[in-house]
């Protein structure tokens, strides 16, 4: 019965939207998404892992200096005076000594090295790096990062990096010519990194986790506090802090996995979320998307289209009798303003998505008038949503 309530609801609005034309239908198309979603579901809810996560340490991002060897002639010059330092430096720990200005060298490239890891990582565990020229070295292709220590911002040493690097592009000269995809100065080495100190990873302090929405909302963040109090083993355990921010009671002297376990069924809970009206528009594209909230207060628009045609036409004019003068062609531009007539169209009180396309639909708008109109309908403040413009 619900399939065919719901099939019934969209025999309609099909059947108008294929006798339209293609700019009509492309907005009806738009606006039937949501409005299909809408009657599937008319009281949408999520889980709280999806709209919400919980509370743990950051991430800390690290990075390091090093060298690149190996490099087909593409590394760095000896304008890069650091580059040639660190190689006189590295040859001394290995027992080398090499006077600085012996050395010519353009297969070795400084890089700086970053990454990012996070709290739950164990010792051992291995993750890329992005790895990029310092220097003016050309290319990076074919290299191999040496070991390289790995720093957070207090000079705490947390991994390290080393393995052959992987570009994704290349770049070949030849004869003054040269043909390149993508960057070469930056590439990542796969696996390269190696975890050598674990972050902190307590995520429950005082007996309590912390609920942290993706989009904050009063209301949202008060529902998610209900939810939770109506259910068994978190009685009255909620409390909503602010609008992004839920805290959660949980009791004392839980072992490990029955704290996990708590955590899992919160995450589980499904609540439903009260997303914001709201109108997004990106000019570039000509994209629109309207919020299921969107409402509009009555009003009335007036739309219409100026087009200028310009015709170019060409004349041959022939020489007067008994000459020898040649045929000229002239050429006259005819200029034709023709201005669209639209009556003023009245729109009620539009509650819903379909009701909006509906009364759009009337002025028969293309996506860049669609963008004016709601645009004008905000300024009038008759559009009961906020409006983004990208």
């Amino acid at each position: 019965m619900k399939r065919q309530w719901f099939f019934t609801l969209l025999r309609m609005p099909l059947k108008r939207m294929l006798k339209a034309n293609p700019q009509q239908r492309w907005f009806s198309t738009m606006l039937m998404i949501s409005l299909a979603l809408s009657s599937i579901l008319p009281v949408w809810s999520s889980r709280i892992k999806d709209i919400a996560r919980i509370e743990r340490p950051r991430s800390v991002q690290i990075i390091g200096y090093g060298l690149v060897t190996g490099l087909n002639n593409s590394g760095d010059s000896r304008r890069s005076t650091f580059t040639l330092q660190s190689v006189v430096s590295m040859l001394k720990r290995f027992g080398v000594t090499v006077p600085r200005f012996n050395l010519r060298l353009r297969n070795v490239a400084a890089v700086m090295v970053t990454a990012t890891i996070d709290p739950f990582m164990p010792v051992g565990t291995r993750f890329d790096v992005r790895v990029s020229s310092l220097g003016d070295a050309r290319s990076l292709q074919g290299g191999v990062l040496l070991l390289t220590p790995l720093v957070a911002e207090d000079g705490t040493v947390y991994a390290t990096a080393q393995g052959p690097l992987t570009v994704g592009g290349f770049q070949i000269e030849a004869a003054g010519s040269m043909v390149a995809k993508n960057m070469v100065n930056t590439a990542i080495v796969v696996n390269g990194g190696i975890l050598e100190k674990t972050l902190p990873s307590d995520f429950v302090t005082n007996n309590k986790v912390r609920i942290i929405l993706n989009e904050p909302d009063f209301t949202t963040a008060a529902r998610i506090a209900e939810v939770i109090n109506a259910t068994p083993n978190f009685t009255d355990a909620a409390n909503a802090i602010d609008a992004r921010t839920v805290e959660v009671q949980l009791p004392d002297n839980l072992s490990t996995n029955q704290i996990i376990a708590r955590i899992a069924q919160l995450e589980s809970l499904q609540v439903t979320p009260d997303p914001p009206a709201r109108v997004v528009i990106n000019e570039r594209t000509g994209t629109v998307v309207v919020g299921g909230n969107v409402q509009l207060l009555p009003a009335v628009i007036a739309h219409g289209g100026l087009e200028i045609r310009v015709q170019l036409e060409r004349i041959a004019v022939p020489p007067p009798p008994f000459t020898i003068a040649e045929t000229k062609v002239l050429e006259r531009a005819t200029l034709q303003a023709l201005e669209e007539y639209r009556a003023a169209t009245p729109i009620e009180g539009a509650a819903t998505v379909q009701e909006i396309a509906d009364a759009l639909n009337k002025l028969k708008v293309t996506p860049r008038d669609l963008i004016a109109i709601f645009q004008a309908l905000k300024k009038a403040g008759v559009l009961q949503a906020e409006l983004i413009v990208e």
